[in-house]
């Protein structure tokens, strides 16, 4: 497939935020991801998924919520890891930029996130209900989102590993509180990370297909 690779600074207020920018010739929409604790946009587990959906005709935007400072304070402190508010704000802003950059002006917007990543993709797409069209969460942390869950009104795919007990139950708990289409898919034998053969497949290909039906034009 025909596809263009960038590497873009994205300006986020005061920061600015490096990030890996992946369009195919004619994109049905573009995905943003937020990775999630103690990870990077350089994640094995996101860039797989990123390019199953690069391959079904889908933009991805793989990019560190940090800058290089914050993520040298955050790797002795690990408190900005979990500053949902904080990445949920870059994540809208980084929203913003997509709405105007001539390469994903006029794109669907997805976001993707994992573990605390996809509380601050809910937070986001509460916050940008005209400019997010889909949120797909891997094994993530809805409950972090707090009260926002009760304003995302997207339709949201919940991808929890079957052996990932606690994160699963927090997921149950999500789906019921969400106000707008949710779905939730436990992955047989996966655990946390989806390490197990065949289960990161599974949620690159269910992440695919909500993408591809929510993101069409």
């Amino acid at each position: 497939m025909d596809v263009r690779t960038s590497e873009v600074t994205i300006p986020v207020g005061q920061a600015e935020l490096p990030a890996d920018l992946v369009l195919p010739a004619d994109p049905a929409g573009v995905v943003l991801f937020a990775h999630g604790s103690g990870s990077s946009r350089h994640s094995p587990r996101n860039t797989a998924v990123a390019r199953a959906l690069n391959d079904r005709s889908l933009g991805t935007v793989l990019v560190d919520l940090l800058t290089p400072a914050e993520d040298a304070v955050d790797a002795r402190t690990a408190e900005l890891r979990f500053d949902i508010r904080l990445l949920a704000e870059r994540l809208a802003a980084i929203v913003d930029w997509l709405t105007t950059e001539p390469g994903t002006r006029g794109l669907p917007i997805g976001l993707f996130g994992a573990s605390t990543g996809a509380a601050a993709a809910l937070v986001s797409a509460a916050a940008r209900p005209e400019q997010v069209r889909a949120v797909v969460s891997r094994g993530g942390r809805p409950d972090l989102a707090g009260p926002a869950l009760d304003s995302v009104q997207v339709p949201t795919l919940l991808l929890v590993g079957g052996l990932d007990d606690q994160v699963l139950e927090l997921n149950e708990q999500a789906r019921a509180a969400l106000p707008g289409l949710v779905e939730l898919e436990v992955v047989p034998g996966a655990t946390h990370l989806f390490e197990e053969p065949g289960t990161l497949e599974r949620v690159a290909d269910a992440a695919a297909d909500w993408f591809a039906t929510h993101l069409a034009r």
